[in-house]
């Protein structure tokens, strides 16, 4: 039998989903949440804090209540922070990457709406111009590659792949910036193949670009071998 608190949990949930609360949306204050689920505010102090910690909800002192925008997906489901930032740990979370980034590239190409496709290649556009302007461009990567997950019409995708992207920020690290043009280009080839519809196009563009990131770093830990 679950708790008061893990029942009270359970209904907040529910409550979120039947009303169709998106992220952002405030809900009811703790009285009113008390008399809704019939429990005692304590318990949905409690429930509230739980959900809190699991990324359901946001607090907001002297606001309220939210829904979080994280979906419930933990900071740090695979762990990352106990693997050394290493050329180890950049080529683990590449060969993750070309099991499946490919095929998330080729599923876009089939499913992104209109909106989708002029927002990815508006994102294209723009790591361009930070990488002709000599910029810091990881951020903007990062935003690139979510987009395009975001659209392959799959939401635990979309919820995965912003984890396994904090691999970008670390590959830009390790090989010291040197395939910045390689970015520029693949990401172009990429946009062009979801923009008609390729998906073939998608796929492989997708496993070129990883594939260059992949053998930068494969060089750099032959190297470090003795």
């Amino acid at each position: 039998m679950p708790s008061r608190v893990e029942q009270a949990e359970t209904d907040l949930i529910a409550y979120i989903l039947s009303h169709h609360l998106a992220a952002g949306d405030r809900l009811p204050n703790e009285t009113q949440l008390s008399q809704l689920l019939g429990v005692g505010r304590s318990t949905v102090r409690e429930a509230i804090k739980q959900l809190a910690s699991r990324n359901v909800l946001t607090v907001r002192q002297g606001a309220g209540t939210f829904v979080s925008a994280k979906k419930g997906v933990p900071e740090d489901p695979l762990g990352l922070l106990f693997l050394p930032d290493d050329i180890g740990k950049a080529m683990d979370l590449l060969e993750i990457r070309l099991m499946i980034e490919p095929e998330i590239a080729a599923m876009a190409a089939v499913h992104a709406g209109a909106q989708d496709l002029k927002e990815i290649a508006a994102q294209c556009s723009a790591v361009q111009k930070q990488i002709d302007a000599g910029e810091d461009y990881t951020q903007g990567d990062m935003l690139f590659h979510r987009l395009i997950a975001q659209a392959c019409g799959n939401r635990v995708v979309a919820n995965l792949l912003p984890v396994i992207h904090s691999s970008i920020a670390l590959c830009i690290d390790v090989t010291g910036w040197i395939y910045r043009e390689d970015t520029r280009r693949e990401h172009r080839r990429i946009t062009d193949a979801l923009l008609r519809r390729d998906a073939a196009g998608a796929r492989y563009g997708m496993i070129t670009h990883l594939n260059t990131n992949r053998m930068g770093v494969q060089a750099l830990r032959m190297h470090e071998k003795p």
